[in-house]
């Protein structure tokens, strides 16, 4: 065989192993574990939730659309006041952490439910309102619609510790992982307050579900233990917030039937800091994110193609269902 034979030889075997490593680290990013596919069971008490869902994607993705401070400020403030409306109109007295960005005034929405004993933990209910120069159905109005059902859920019930709804502004780029992100803003106050928490919860696109096979990636080597079908909601923390991933998921299975799944990663993993969740783990505190996935799951990930007829409402209500059993327990 020739000096050039051999060299090319060299290179194809290169080349085949290269490809194959990729192959496999591919393959490795789909979920491995099969499971049984989830459909909701019709239910009348669902049908007025599930119009609410929609109706609240519908006005901040549809009617109001792109909502941001750089260049959709006006579209911004319209989200505001329709979030604002809607949470006064249920007998909550709002307050606003305003602050400057881009020399205009940005806000985060606030909305309590005051405890019987006001000098008890804060569960902090929260998600971004802004978006990603783009309708953003699922990022974030399904979080957005999800928190504000579940403070309609809760405006007339006692509880023991003090629930607090935030929509935060300034979670997208380019303010994400800055100073200048709204929930950044308001984790700095909450640790120099010196409050008691008793949770951070922070919704992050819970619209998108499917019973399809392999419908599920995960970044790569963790989808080996986890679902191929992607119908089940996640809840995603870091290592420090172990165990209040490990409470939630918890409850969460005990109240409902709707497939949950949990991890607790390093902050490196890929996406695992994707939210508000982050700003609070800069202070220091225990904080989960609820998502559906996006990316690993969706292809209208901060696309035009983000809209509202492609969430599925149904299943958005088997979450609220399930997160306003969850918080009850919480805050009792």
């Amino acid at each position: 065989m020739t000096k050039a034979k051999k060299i090319n030889r060299k290179l194809i075997n290169y080349f085949i192993v290269v490809m194959m490593a990729f192959a496999v680290a591919k393959g490795l990013t789909f979920g491995w574990r099969f499971t049984p596919a989830y459909n909701v069971k019709i239910n009348s008490k669902n049908d007025e939730l599930e119009k609410n869902l929609e109706k609240h994607v519908y006005v901040l993705s549809s009617e109001i659309g792109d909502r941001n401070v750089d260049t959709q400020y006006a579209k911004l403030n319209e989200a505001k006041k329709y979030i604002s409306e809607k949470l006064s109109s249920w007998g909550y007295t709002l307050m606003f952490q305003n602050y400057n960005t881009y020399g205009k005034e940005v806000s985060n929405i606030i909305a309590e439910k005051a405890s019987t004993n006001p000098n008890e933990e804060v569960i902090i209910i929260g998600a971004h309102y802004d978006s990603c120069y783009n309708p953003g159905a699922n990022d974030n109005a399904s979080g957005v619609a999800t928190v504000l059902e579940l403070a309609r859920w809760f405006k007339d019930k006692n509880t023991k510790k003090n629930i607090r709804f935030i929509m935060f502004t300034n979670e997208e780029p380019p303010f994400f992982h800055t100073p200048l992100m709204g929930s950044r803003a308001y984790a700095r106050k909450l640790h120099n307050d010196n409050e008691k928490i008793g949770a951070i919860i922070i919704f992050e696109m819970v619209g998108r579900y499917s019973n399809k096979l392999f419908s599920q990636r995960y970044p790569p080597f963790i989808g080996f233990s986890y679902p191929n079908r992607a119908n089940f909601i996640g809840i995603v923390g870091n290592i420090k917030s172990n165990n209040l991933v490990k409470k939630i998921k918890d409850i969460f299975k005990k109240k409902s039937s709707f497939p949950v799944e949990g991890i607790a990663a390093p902050d490196s993993v890929n996406g695992i800091d994707f939210s508000d969740h982050w700003s609070f783990w800069q202070e220091g505190y225990e904080a989960i994110m609820l998502t559906d996935t996006a990316f690993l799951r969706s292809n209208t990930y901060h696309q035009q193609s983000d809209t509202y007829e492609k969430l599925d409402y149904p299943q958005m209500g088997e979450v609220v269902n399930a997160m306003s059993k969850v918080l009850e327990e919480l805050s009792n």
